[in-house]
């Protein structure tokens, strides 16, 4: 700078008499070219001049590489945040559309407990219920009236098993005889199975303790002669009530099975030496089932088999 400033503005000195603004002088003890009250610039004025000059001359400093990657990442984000907006938009479109929006008609689900028990395989064992009693008991569902009506198609009017029918059901009036014969048929396929798959656990929880021994020990002979016996059922076609009557509290009823089937037994090494894979058989059985009506069980178990004729 040409002029050295020592006050922030022009001096203010007192003379004899009057007060003058005292403007910087030179040597020769003139104001200085253009110096005056209407020319005058105070320091402040030429230090910025001098500073705005600079600066306007001033290369300006690179960009920041980290800004700018900053930015293009936040550019990159918005971009990805509408695409994921609008796929989520989407979805619940669609979403809606298969599923479609409650109108207050709709079927209430479907309760597997409200439906009567016919047949019923317990998780823990394979024990079929065959319906009697429930464990709360059920109105009837035997047919209406007494004498011949009551057992119509099940049992001949005035029959020892139409008479055990009524006794069993003046003490059970849950049990229905149609049910019971439609659990017989299951528990009749399943014990004939079983007893050829030497499935013990599954009879284990069909028949009573006797008649579980006798099959058991006949499973274990034949394993031990290491004979195996395929069975397979092709039809059952018919299951009659053959007898009914009720001993203190427990009842039994005795149904005749026709059905046909097909079973091979082979021995060691796989021939046949009963049986035939390709021939179906005819095969009629009697069998035995027995409840406690005083209990909360309401499972039928095999007390009693016989060939049929």
């Amino acid at each position: 700078m040409e002029h050295r400033c020592n006050s922030l503005g022009p001096r203010l000195a007192r003379t004899a008499g009057s007060s003058k603004l005292d403007w910087p002088r030179n040597a020769a003890g003139r104001r200085s070219a253009g110096a005056g009250p209407g020319t005058a610039q105070p320091c402040a004025y030429i230090i910025s001049t001098e500073f705005a000059s600079k600066s306007a001359t001033k290369p300006r400093a690179p960009a920041d590489p980290g800004t700018a990657a900053e930015s293009k990442a936040n550019d990159v984000f918005d971009i990805y945040t509408i695409i994921f907006l609008a796929l989520a938009v989407f979805i619940f479109l669609r979403l809606r559309s298969v599923l479609g929006q409650r109108t207050g008609r709709e079927r209430p689900p479907y309760d597997p407990y409200s439906a009567r028990d016919a047949v019923r395989t317990s998780p823990s064992e394979k024990v079929v219920t065959l319906p009697g009693r429930a464990a709360q008991p059920a109105p009837a569902a035997t047919p209406a009236g007494d004498g011949a009506e009551r057992w119509k198609g099940i049992a001949e009017p005035g029959s020892p098993a139409a008479a055990g029918l009524d006794a069993i059901i003046a003490v059970d009036s849950s049990f229905d005889a149609q049910h019971f014969l439609a659990g017989a048929r299951a528990a009749y396929e399943m014990i004939v199975t079983a007893f050829a798959q030497g499935d013990r656990r599954t009879l284990k929880g069909l028949l009573s303790r006797e008649v579980y021994e006798g099959f058991e020990a006949a499973i274990r002979e034949r394993e031990s002669r290491g004979e195996t016996i395929e069975t397979r059922f092709i039809s059952i076609d018919k299951a009659d009530i053959a007898a009914a009557e009720l001993r203190g509290r427990v009842a039994q009823v005795t149904v005749r099975f026709v059905s046909q089937l097909i079973s091979v037994t082979r021995d060691r090494s796989g021939a046949v030496i009963e049986g035939s894979p390709d021939k179906v058989t005819d095969v009629t059985d009697v069998w035995t089932f027995a409840r406690d009506l005083s209990s909360r069980d309401p499972n039928w178990k095999l007390v009693a088999t016989e060939a049929g004729q």
